[in-house]
């Protein structure tokens, strides 16, 4: 039985077959199927929380209340474990079905806050706790934190973050006020094909805990790869060839073996396709019609404790026309603006690392406009506003540049 849903659709689905060579953009939509896949597994929840000093008061208050309401609305069966950190990491919870939650919230009700950060430390020990019951499950962590990772070692959480990859982990990141490492914690994210969440006041962490559960608890499918078999006389852009565009935009780090590619999408969520966009560079394509890929997905099932499913092959045709007409597909021109607006709030942000303010705010006008071409209104205001701030002379703070990135990485709601 086939569990997994595959859509795709060219920018163009015609080429003048005059025409030396073309670039088409093929947006690949992968979901699960309906009733085929409706059996959930259990949840296999690691919350990692920050309780260094900063945290101290209303903070660390806010987000243990946040924490405990998550932890109320697990499911029993559910697993669940619970890491604290400051300069050092501690196991509260280890893993455990959730039953009784009475002990399990009078851990978290003692927190303290205390010493520095250690992110490194805190991300090992969510993944050894997680490893302990991950056949089966939905293996996913939330890494609360507002600081930056003083007492440790960002190339070791990106490595960690891979790691928890390969061990079919997903890895949510909320940054907390304005303080965090927006670069270090979206590395993390999206190596581990999670979200990154800006949790900009302490009150807002109960929304952002029951947004990353929410979604953890619509996981159907894990550790899902997209496989590209490319015809001969086509081959991928040679830069950034693909990237995910929904539910947020990710660049994708691409194996490349001859004409076949190979991307890891993670988890599947029903009701949230993720979007794939591949750049694609054609040869002359006699007149008719001709395949010009094959996209298939392997993935497992764990709610039926199946591992390395595929699903069936599915070819990427197009039409040659000797008399050619452009057509492109407004569905696909949307992905499109999407991974524009979030390239260029990329490039206005290193701009303004580099202290060229007048060429940062023309990217993040021009980003702007791309957010309403796409009817994202609400992120076209967040980068116009921005924009003008620029513009007239004033600095953007750090809530400000992180309400930017995240901004350009989703449409926000």
């Amino acid at each position: 039985m086939i569990h997994v849903g595959l859509e795709i659709a060219l920018s163009d689905a015609q080429v003048d077959a005059s025409q030396a060579a073309s670039q088409r953009q093929a947006a690949i939509s992968v979901f699960p199927l309906g009733t085929s896949s409706s059996a959930a597994a259990p949840l296999n929840l690691c919350l990692v929380l920050d309780r260094s000093g900063s945290m101290q008061g209303n903070p660390l208050d806010t987000i243990k209340q946040a924490a405990k309401t998550l932890i109320e609305q697990l499911s029993n069966g559910d697993i669940l474990s619970i890491v604290a950190f400051d300069h050092q990491a501690i196991v509260l919870v280890p893993s455990q079905t959730v039953g009784d939650r009475a002990p399990l919230l009078a851990q978290i009700d003692a927190l303290k806050s205390a010493g520095g950060t250690n992110i490194d430390d805190a991300l090992k020990a969510g993944i050894e706790e997680l490893a302990k019951a991950k056949k089966g499950t939905v293996s996913q962590l939330l890494l609360l934190t507002d600081g930056e990772n003083e007492h440790g070692n960002n190339d070791r959480c990106q490595k960690l973050a891979h790691l928890a990859a390969e061990y079919n982990m997903t890895l949510n990141v909320l940054g907390l006020g304005d303080h965090w490492n927006q670069d270090v914690l979206e590395a993390l994210s999206d190596a581990a094909s999670g979200t990154l969440l800006y949790v900009q006041r302490p009150e807002q962490a109960r929304k952002a805990f029951a947004q990353v559960l929410d979604r953890a608890q619509a996981v159907r499918l894990t550790n899902a790869y997209l496989t590209l078999t490319l015809a001969p006389g086509v081959r991928l852009a040679e830069l950034k060839p693909l990237a995910q565009v929904a539910p947020e935009t990710i660049e994708l780090l691409v194996q490349q073996a001859d004409n076949q590619i190979t991307v890891r999408l993670g988890d599947l969520m029903v009701d949230a396709p993720r979007v794939i966009l591949a750049n694609l560079y054609l040869g002359a394509i006699p007149a008719g019609e001709a395949a010009i890929a094959q996209a298939q997905i392997t993935y497992d099932h764990p709610g039926l404790g199946q591992t390395s499913l595929k699903s069936d092959p599915r070819p990427i045709t197009i039409r040659s026309s000797n008399s050619y007409q452009a057509a492109p597909n407004p569905e696909v021109q949307t992905h499109i603006l999407a991974l524009a607006k979030y390239r260029q709030t990329q490039i206005a942000d290193s701009k303004l690392s580099q202290g060229d303010r007048p060429g940062a705010a023309t990217m993040l006008q021009t980003a702007a406009q791309t957010a309403l071409q796409m009817g994202d209104h609400q992120g076209a205001t967040i980068l116009q506003t921005h924009a003008t701030q620029l513009q007239t002379g004033q600095s953007l703070s750090e809530g400000d540049r992180k309400a930017t990135r995240i901004a350009s990485k989703t449409v926000l709601q």
